[in-house]
This record gives structure tokens, C-alpha cells and sequence, in this order.
């Protein structure tokens, strides 16, 4: 059916409910009802992610109820409807009725779920799907996207996100399902009545709490900084605000002032038109606290709590300095190894963990320490299949994970990123710091000066729509038809396709293989220590860059980075 003839089909048939058919019967600009309606809300490896509103490409009870059912589909397929599934919501718009009807919809089909009674981090999901036995998991979020948006993410049985071969049989699956005739559905309380919908107890935050405090290294260090360091924190209006302050005061720090303007959870982020810990306008609160209380640190978790944004006072010039992911992901991992190293605690084969897009420094650490450094492809579901794997065949300890997107995992009691536990472990890093007459930031300019100075890049171009679509399809394929020969003043040494399953020496003209899973990136090796890399996003109608240098100084670093960003821009 084309988009218009299936428009039609929502505003008349009586399966959508009457304030659907309104919401589309006001419509006006046809630009608009064709974005709505001209494709499916594409089902990704990862599960939905889309704009809330009524129509086909949008979020909203049907397309959850859809995407479930296949879902449901391939659990029985496989035998295990008897294990469940546990589910949780962020604190965006709609996430509590999503949440339902992914709920009722796999009860009737006679899974039972485990649902949260209200919002929760996604690592905590992650958590509970193995302390339930489950053999799937669902958090409704949309992460850090903009208020607009919401999602729908799917977990398996280690706790991960799901991963090849799960992903595209749930995905083939999904895309089985055509005909709302074909979703099942049940009333709430009668799913109650037949103790299909179990709704998880406080005993789960208890048990995710104890967790996180058992990847503390040094509790007494704790202990004696408590008194005078200074925390400033918001949760952006999400999920962070009760496990983040509970963590921290049961650590023992005595001092956390959280953004009363940004407290509460909120899915319109009255504050923020974007509620990512990346974006510059989200800081202005919760800076404007730190300056008047003189905090050591200041933090952001994004609303569902797996990503942690990080300023720090720089002690000589009184100026709070901004940390991106990659930075302080690399000093919770310098923390971690080299403490652990001290302690006598670093398991044997330790292993670090880290995505092809975030910083190459993890490379010059794992090395100081004698640890094994393991790539993955974009995500942090690949770095919980490495945990997985390690478990499996016995053969590395995972110590510590991360991506350049302000996602990081320490321990194993989850298999996400979780900005909880990056939270105690900065805290914990800084508080050592501060005994040692130090801030993150002196200890982040002694880590240039030991391994370099590793500088990274991200931009992003957004095309939305079907000609978006098509624009960054053509923009990859350009770049395999017409391969470049330098960027930014440095030579291509080496082009990996990760959609081929290609590396290419420009040298040698050596073909081999990538070792990854197959994924539409280019990823260019460069001289002097340079690197680029290319990807759509899998969330978001985005193309997005990434690119990394080392300098011999800051001033260095920053001038070879804004060389290769002109160059690509």
C-alpha cells in the first residue's frame, strides 16, 4: 500500500484508538503524514528508537505491541518462554504505557515479565534480566536523544544487548508481523490474576546496589577525603537521581549537591532541549552550583543513567574544564589497573575493552600494565559479548570497559554501560587525587605527559527523511568508490570496510580480513598516529565522523585535530 492508502487505514479502522485517528486527522502538511507513514519504525539491531506520534515510523502503543509480538515470536521459538522477561522505563514521555503493553503483550502470549514499578537505569535492567534468570530483557528509553523521542531496547539471556545470531532472527521475526490482527494483547489485571505480570521488588535495588559498592578498590580512601570533597550532580531530569545519591552515601561522601531545577524526573527536560551530558547547554545549572559551592567535581548522567558527562576544577586557573568520554574513561581505567596492580587484586589474563571509535590511549595503558586490550565494533553491546565470551571459554578476566560516547562498565555484575557505577569510580579516582594534593585534571595532564597527548574528535551531519535516508547511503558508497589517498595532512596507510570485511594496505595492497562482525563503517589508519572513522548511526538520521591524533602538547594535539576535522568536514 502506499503511504497515503495506509494513513487512511489508521484514521478509519476502529483498531486505533480515537485519539490517534484525531492526531492524524488534524494533520495538514503532507510532508509530514508522509514521513509518518512511509515506512515501518525500522526494528534495528538494537530494537526501536523514533519520534513519539501516531503512524507507522513513529512510537506509540502499536508499534511497541508490533515489535513485541515478534519478539514473542522468536521466544518460543526457541523453547524458552518459560524463563520471561524483565522490563524497565526511563522517565521520557510514554515510557510507563510502552512499557505495559510490551508487558501485556508477551503475557498473552503466556511469557511471564518482571517489570519495574517505576523508572530505572538501563544497567539496572541489565542487572536483573541475569538475577531473574530471564531469557530477555526491555527497557523503553530513548537514552540521550531529544525530548521528541522515545525507544525500546532488547536484552538476552547474559545481559547484553542482543547480538549476533539473536539480533536478526528477532529482527526477521519482527518483520514477520504485518498485520495488527496478528499482535496479541490482554487486560493488566487479568494478566495479574493469572501471574503473568510480576512486578520486581525493592530486594533488586538492594542487591544492584551491593554490586556497584563491591567495585570500590579503596573504601577508607573514601572515607578520609569525605569531609571536604565537593560533589555537584544532575540527573537531567532521568532515571540517575535516587541509585547516584544512594551509592555515593553509602560510599561515605558527605557532600553531594544535586540541580534542584533538574531533580525530578521530567520527559519534556524543561530545561535542556537535549538531555545528553555531551551537549554544552546541559552544564549551565548545575555549573552555575559547582561555582557556588566550590565543588571538586561536577556530573551528568543522561536520562536513562548509562552515560556520564564530567567537568573538573582546574586548580590554578579556578575554571572548571570539560572531560569527554574518552577522558574520563581513561582515568576511571588508569585508577582501576594501577591500583589493582598495587593492591595485589588484578585477576589473572586481565582484560580491557574497548570500541574501534574511542581513543587509542586504552592501548598505551593496557600495555603499562600488562593487560590484554581487546576492539569491538561500535556499541556496547560487542563489549558485553566479550565478557560473555571470556566466561565462556575461561579464558581472559574482564577489568574494564568503554566507549567514546561517555559509556563505561566496571565489574560484571552487568553487561551495559552504567553511569552509576562510572560516577562512584570518578569519585573515587578524584578522591584519591585530592589526598594527593591532586585534581582529575592535574591527574589527566600526568597521563598526557606519560603515554601522550591522545586527542579526539566527533561530528555529525543529520539528514532526516526518506532523501536523508538515500544522502548517507550516497555518502558511504562515494567514499568506497573514491578512496583517499591522505586526510588532513596525514597519509592513509590502511582502509578497514568493515561492510566488506576488508583491511587494505595502501602500501602493500595486502587484503585481510577485519575479524569483526560485518557493519557499515570505514575506518582509516593514518600516519603519525592519526585516525578516522565513518559510520550512520544506528539511532539517529545521522552520519557521524570520528577521528583521533596524538601530539607531543595539548596546543599540538588540538591544532593536528582541527587539520583532520577541516579536512573532513
Amino acid at each position: 500500500m502506499s503511504y497515503r492508502e495506509v494513513y487512511k487505514q489508521w484514521c478509519e479502522d476502529p483498531y486505533f484508538d480515537e485519539n490517534t485517528r484525531k492526531e492524524l486527522l488534524a494533520l495538514t502538511d503532507e510532508k509530514e503524514i508522509e514521513d509518518r507513514f512511509y515506512r515501518q519504525l525500522e526494528f534495528g539491531t538494537g530494537g526501536l528508537r523514533g519520534v513519539i506520534g501516531a503512524g507507522t515510523n513513529r512510537m506509540n502503543i502499536y508499534t511497541v505491541r508490533q515489535a513485541t509480538q515478534g519478539l514473542a515470536n522468536y521466544i518460543i521459538s526457541q523453547g524458552e518462554q518459560e524463563k520471561g522477561v524483565a522490563i524497565a522505563y526511563d522517565s521520557r514521555r510514554m515510557s510507563p504505557e510502552f512499557a505495559d503493553e510490551a508487558a501485556l503483550c508477551l503475557n498473552a502470549n503466556g511469557i511471564k515479565t518482571w517489570v519495574f514499578p517505576s523508572l530505572r537505569p538501563t544497567p539496572e535492567l541489565s542487572f536483573a534480566v541475569r538475577q531473574l534468570g530471564c531469557i530477555s530483557g526491555i527497557v523503553v528509553t530513548a537514552s540521550h536523544n531529544p525530548r521528541e523521542y522515545n525507544g525500546y531496547k532488547v536484552y538476552w539471556e547474559d545481559g547484553a544487548q542482543i547480538t549476533p545470531p539473536h539480533d536478526k532472527n528477532i529482527l526477521a521475526e519482527v518483520a514477520k508481523v504485518t498485520e495488527f490482527s496478528q499482535v496479541k494483547t490482554m487486560g493488566k489485571e487479568e494478566a495479574e490474576k493469572a501471574g503473568l505480570y510480576q512486578v520486581i521488588g525493592p530486594e533488586m535495588d538492594d542487591a544492584y546496589m551491593e554490586e556497584l559498592k563491591k567495585q570500590s578498590i579503596y573504601p577508607e580512601i573514601i572515607k578520609d577525603a569525605a569531609k571536604e570533597f565537593k560533589i555537584v550532580y544532575t540527573p537531567l531530569h532521568g532515571t540517575g537521581n535516587l541509585p547516584v545519591r544512594r551509592v555515593l552515601k553509602e560510599l561515605g561522601f558527605e557532600h553531594v549537591y544535586v540541580v534542584k531545577e533538574q531533580e525530578l524526573p521530567d520527559g519534556n527536560f524543561p530545561t535542556v532541549s537535549y538531555p545528553n551530558p555531551e551537549a554544552e547547554e546541559t552544564w549551565e545549572l548545575a555549573l552555575n552550583l559547582a561555582k557556588e559551592v566550590d565543588a571538586d567535581i561536577v556530573l551528568a548522567t543522561d536520562p536513562d543513567a548509562d552515560r556520564l558527562g564530567v567537568y573538573c576544577k582546574d586548580a590554578r586557573s579556578g575554571e572548571y574544564v570539560s572531560f569527554t568520554g574518552n577522558m574520563s574513561g581513561m582515568l576511571i581505567a588508569e585508577y582501576i589497573l594501577r591500583e589493582r596492580t598495587v593492591a595485589g587484586t588484578m585477576p589473572e589474563n586481565p582484560a580491557l575493552v574497548e570500541t574501534i571509535v574511542t581513543t587509542d590511549m586504552a592501548k598505551a595503558i593496557a600495555a603499562e600494565y600488562g593487560v590484554k586490550l581487546i576492539e569491538v565494533l561500535t556499541g556496547f553491546k560487542y563489549i558485553g559479548e566479550q565478557i560473555k565470551w571470556f566466561e565462556e571459554k575461561n579464558s581472559y578476566h574482564y577489568v574494564f570497559g568503554l566507549e567514546e560516547s561517555y559509556g563505561c562498565l566496571a565489574g560484571v555484575y552487568a553487561r551495559d554501560k552504567d553511569a552509576c557505577v562510572a560516577v562512584m569510580m570518578l569519585c573515587e579516582a578524584a578522591a584519591y587525587y585530592k589526598t594527593k594534593g591532586k585534581t582529575l585534571w592535574d591527574a589527566m595532564i600526568d597521563m598526557y605527559e606519560k603515554y601522550g597527548y591522545y586527542k579526539e574528535g566527533l561530528f555529525t551531519v543529520t539528514l532526516k527523511g526518506i532523501d536523508g535516508a538515500a544522502q548517507i547511503q550516497e555518502m558511504m558508497s562515494k567514499m568506497r568508490r573514491e578512496p583517499k589517498a591522505s586526510l588532513g595532512g596525514f597519509d592513509v596507510l590502511a582502509v578497514r570496510d568493515y561492510q566488506a570485511d576488508t583491511r587494505k594496505d595502501l602500501k602493500t595492497g595486502e587484503v585481510t580480513a577485519t575479524g569483526l562482525p560485518q557493519s557499515n563503517v570505514l575506518y582509516y589508519e593514518l600516519s603519525d598516529n592519526a585516525w578516522c572513522c565513518v559510520r550512520p548511526s544506528g539511532t539517529e538520521p545521522k552520519i557521524k565522523f570520528y577521528f583521533g591524533v596524538k601530539g607531543s602538547s595539548l596546543e599540538d594535539a588540538n591544532e593536528k585535530l582541527e587539520g583532520l576535522k577541516k579536512d573532513l568536514v
